[in-house]
């Protein structure tokens, strides 16, 4: 059973990454900013943290493609 949906894996590459990034990179911007506090961190260095963290996705989808 594939983790993607269908549709998703009908998109080109390109616009496969565009989607992860506009999905990924502000939720991850935001958590960052958010829950730095917590951690003893000026929130906009957690939002930078954050967004290293929601590059990852990204960075699956690239090696699930160099697989292929």
């Amino acid at each position: 059973m594939a983790l993607l949906p269908r549709w998703f894996e009908a998109l080109s590459f390109q616009a496969q990454i565009i989607l992860f990034a506009v999905v990924f990179d502000p939720i991850g911007f935001a958590a960052g900013y958010l829950l730095a506090p917590e951690f003893g961190v000026e929130p906009i260095l957690g939002g930078a943290y954050g967004l290293v963290i929601a590059s990852l996705p990204v960075t699956l989808l690239v090696m699930r493609e160099a697989n292929r």
